[in-house]
């Protein structure tokens, strides 16, 4: 309302209403800006509209004259023209009014610029126009069909478009008339013409995986270009590289789309033997594993993404707003080109030159050596790469998902989930969980040899990590290389897991592992979160990097000059070369140092590294969570055996028993052994020993009574001739319960057993020689002193032969004791404090079996039981076996042996005496048996009063 003047205000809203709807000249739609600005320009003019008396006057729109003149008939007047079994139905050429327009000549003969006309011929075939009916009475049809029906130019003999007569637009016309007139044997060919439009139309469809086309055309899985195809502007040759070109891209992706094609759906199309993907020759029903669905997915999210970058241009192309060219085109997409490039190359390493029938796991691990490959070697290039490189490792952290899944599920579950084994671990399931050999035989690890590409199986030996040892062979075996350095700890913290779940845990800590589990993250989340914030942390401190950058600069001037002055002492005057050196010894951190001798400190931390930043980022993201769980599932586990089922107190055993440590139980056992030896009675029985074994232990032992037993094994007749291998028939047997049987195997107890006997012997002839007297040997040799009357006359005294075997004994008592002191205190008990306090601070159980391993292996060689030393060995028995025959004799008294035996028993005791320590002064001093030394002295020490 204008000053209450309803009958103003009310036109003037109507009036501004009916304006604002109206269309303005050159302008689309209504209420624009266009409108709202001559509102306010009439209003700006106008001096007082309020004040002015107005009174609207009615306007009578003027009606439009139709014409009714007939231009059809009146243009047609003297054609004769074919109207068909329709005659009323009206014909239609594709010249639009506007190209009509457009095509009106222009006069500029002062200019010098050939004037553009549509030749003659070109309009000969305009006429010949497709003819089209449409709906009488519809015209918005027409326009419709005027604006998209495309002219069919991939049919045979297709009309001809018209084009301009610019010498540019014609230079295919100019290049065959060249070769008509310079070549008498040219003949020209028949030709499809299409425009540049048509053909970058063609070469979207191509990209974005479109098989049926008329420039491009495919057969046996390669795409080729139509050889009669030409555009007006350009020559044959010419448009056929580019196009061979673009078609080296379109067989890229037609090779990558039919690959996920059968992995997505199950592809039952038949493909030729030399087809892309040898994945089609597997079996039709078994499903892809999941490395290749992980592998596939990040290919379709790529593609996705470039197909949508293709639509956008093809938009932009039908708009026809600006002027778009092939070459403009392909620059656009030239870093989508060098990607598919890349992706391509990956694929044919990674998946299209596996041969047939190759096992998942073979075909999995080599996948994903091929993009940890690749991403190493781009990765080496620097800047330059840097697109490839943000590509790959998008398509690697796609990829190994399912690994890291695997993984993940083995390491926190204990449950290694693999149906379609294509992990390099794989389950031996004819092994339980409650085996003894568990530890050993449940995995198997497989690898692929490069050189000869055949599958190698390395059974899982005690070690547990038998992969990684096997790098030194001359063939180069390979497996994930992203996983080797953390291949150990998987394999020790799967199986740890294992074993855990099914000890006989609490059930409560079993309730607290599940509710913890269920706010826990996976390792491939974790790794995602890890590699994010690594990332983040470098985007988020661009004041760090140009510090280091300008440090960096600094430095390379200062290193430049530095070689430069290097070079010119030998007359090189080269900037260039001192550059390059420059940077060179800029990679190491003590180059100054080298070179000026200076205190300048050059910050370069990891992420300032150009090469190997993927294998940093592997480490800084990856593996400090796989060494996570792996510290706390081998932890848990070591302190639920040595918590819950005892470890250490079965080792401690199996010293007492076996290294005879629990000196006053085995005492007991072993001398009653002695006893019934001295008394010539039987003794291998195996009621007797193990009566006396029970007696033995159960006094002060009771809980281990029922795990010891003693058995009796044949021996070897020939063996039987020297009294002290009798004792070989002993087999000494600890009953260990699972778990711990795992550390203490059967293997094991056989190295403990081969000491127990070697102590046994040992304690054998320092007994015969200790329960000697002097009394017996007196009272025996005064009874018979009447019958060797005349015979000692004739022999030296029977005081020096006694005298002479007291020093017999005394000699034989200082070796065997020398030899029983070097074992139980050199070997026996600094070897067992070592290995005490190497098992309390194993991480694992494999180390702990090693650390086991190593402490039997270590006692079994220096007690000299190792055959390289099997020398010394018998030359300690033939003395052991010495100081038998002398107890017996001994203990037999003068006149039940010959005096010369007396000869004999000092001449092979002095030569073995001498044998030993001549052999071990030369290895002590060699330092090849540093161990050897005490042993050595004491024997020296021994044999100079010999």
């Amino acid at each position: 309302m204008v000053h209450s003047d309803l009958s103003k205000a009310g036109s003037w809203m109507r009036l501004t209403d009916e304006f604002l709807n109206s269309p303005l000249p050159n302008t689309d739609g209504t209420k624009t800006d266009a409108h709202y600005s001559l509102l306010s320009l009439l209003l700006f003019l106008s001096e007082s509209p309020s004040n002015t008396n107005f009174t609207e006057r009615p306007r009578v729109k003027e009606a439009e004259e139709v014409d009714n003149f007939d231009w059809a008939s009146y243009l047609l007047e003297d054609e004769d023209i074919d109207t068909g079994p329709y005659p009323d139905t009206p014909e239609w050429s594709e010249e639009e009014s506007e190209d009509d327009d457009s095509q009106q000549p222009i006069s500029r003969e002062d200019s010098g610029i050939q004037l553009d006309k549509t030749p003659q011929e070109d309009q000969d075939n305009n006429n010949k126009t497709v003819p089209v009916t449409w709906t009488v009475g519809e015209p918005d049809a027409r326009v419709w069909l005027e604006q998209h029906v495309v002219t069919p130019y991939w049919v045979a003999h297709a009309p001809r478009f018209p084009h301009s007569l610019h010498l540019h637009s014609n230079l295919l016309n100019v290049w065959d008339q060249h070769l008509y007139n310079t070549d008498p044997l040219y003949l020209p060919e028949e030709k499809a013409f299409v425009t540049e439009t048509q053909v970058i139309r063609e070469t979207l469809w191509l990209l974005s995986g479109v098989k049926k086309h008329f420039i491009f055309q495919h057969h046996d899985g390669k795409v080729s270009v139509r050889n009669n195809v030409v555009v007006t502007h350009l020559t044959s040759n010419c448009l056929r590289s580019v196009l061979e070109h673009i078609a080296v891209y379109g067989q890229a992706v037609f090779r990558l789309q039919r690959f996920i094609d059968e992995v997505t759906g199950y592809s039952s199309e038949p493909s030729p033997p030399s087809s892309c993907s040898s994945y089609s020759s597997k079996k039709g029903s078994e499903p892809p594993f999941r490395t290749y669905q992980a592998f596939v997915w990040a290919l379709n999210k790529y593609f996705t993404g470039f197909k949508e970058e293709l639509t956008t241009i093809e938009k932009e192309l039908i708009c026809n707003d600006e002027t778009v060219t092939l070459s403009a085109v392909l620059e656009r997409l030239n870093p989508h080109l060098a990607q598919i490039k890349v992706l391509h190359k990956v694929f044919c390493t990674g998946v299209a030159e596996v041969p047939p029938e190759t096992p998942n796991v073979v075909r999995a691990s080599h996948l994903l050596n091929t993009l940890y490959k690749a991403i190493i070697e781009y990765d080496s290039v620097g800047e330059a790469s840097e697109q490839a490189v943000a590509l790959l490792f998008s398509l690697w952290t796609e990829t190994v998902r399912p690994y890291l899944e695997i993984v993940d599920e083995w390491i926190v579950h204990g449950h290694l989930f693999d149906p379609a084994k294509e992990f390099i671990i794989q389950r031996n399931k004819d092994v339980p969980v409650n085996h003894r050999d568990f530890w050993y035989a449940t995995y198997t690890l497989y690898s692929i040899s490069e050189t000869v590409e055949n599958e190698e199986k390395l059974n899982d030996a005690a070690s547990g990590s038998s992969g990684g040892d096997q790098g030194s062979n001359s063939r180069q075996l390979t497996m994930v290389s992203f996983l080797k350095p953390v291949l150990k700890q998987i394999i020790m913290a799967g199986k740890s897991m294992q074993l855990l779940r099914n000890l006989d845990c609490k059930e409560t800590e079993q309730s607290e592992k599940s509710f913890r589990d269920a706010e826990r993250k996976s390792l491939y989340t974790l790794f995602l979160e890890s590699v994010q914030s690594r990332l983040c942390s470098q985007d988020q401190s661009p004041t760090d990097t140009v510090t280091e950058q300008q440090a960096t600069k600094r430095s390379l001037i200062k290193m430049q000059s530095i070689v430069a002055q290097n070079l010119e002492i030998e007359d090189v005057h080269d900037p260039l070369l001192a550059i390059n050196f420059a940077r060179l010894y800029l990679e190491q951190s003590d180059f100054h140092e080298r070179f000026s001798g200076g205190d300048f400190i050059v910050d370069r931390s990891s992420q300032s590294v150009t090469c190997q930043t993927f294998e940093l980022t592997l480490r800084s993201c990856l593996y400090p969570h796989i060494e996570r769980r792996y510290i706390e599932c081998c932890g848990n586990l070591m302190k639920t055996l040595k918590k819950d089922y005892k470890l250490l107190e079965y080792l401690q055993a199996m010293r007492n028993y076996f290294l005879l440590e629990a000196g006053d139980t085995m005492y007991d056992f072993y001398t009653a052994i002695f006893d019934k030896v001295q008394e010539k009675e039987c003794w291998q029985q195996p009621s007797f020993l193990n009566v006396q074994l029970q007696e033995a232990v159960g006094q002060r032992y009771p809980e281990d009574s029922s795990r010891l037993s003693i058995f009796l094994e044949n021996m070897d007749p020939a063996r039987k001739k020297h009294p002290v291998n009798n004792l070989e028939v002993l087999t000494l047997s600890y009953k260990v319960p699972w778990p711990v049987d795992i550390v203490i195997s059967s293997e094991c107890q056989k190295i403990y057993n081969q000491v127990f006997l070697l102590l046994l012997q040992i304690k054998w002839a320092k007994y015969s020689l200790d329960t000697l007297r002097f009394s017996d040997f007196t009272a025996v040799t005064k009874k018979r002193e009447g019958a060797l009357a005349e015979e000692v006359k004739v022999k030296e005294p029977i005081n020096q032969q006694i005298h002479r075997m007291c020093l017999l004994r005394v000699k034989l008592m200082h070796f065997v004791n020398s030899l029983h002191n070097y074992i139980t205190t050199r070997i026996l008990h600094s070897t067992g404090l070592e290995f005490q306090h190497q098992v309390q601070e194993a991480k694992d159980l494999d180390q702990l079996i090693k650390i086991h391993y190593r402490y039997l292996a270590t006692i079994h060689d220096r007690c000299l039981l190792r055959e390289k030393v099997s020398f010394v060995k018998e030359a300690i028995m033939k003395v052991l076996n010495l100081v038998l025959i002398f107890s017996d004799r001994w203990q037999a008294g003068f006149g039940a042996w010959k005096i010369e035996s007396i000869d004999k028993m000092e001449s092979d005791f002095k030569n073995c005496h001498m044998f030993l320590v001549t052999i071990l002064n030369k290895a002590v001093c060699r330092g090849s048996f540093p161990h050897l030394e005490s042993l050595a002295l004491s024997l020296m020490a021994g044999f100079e009063q010999c």
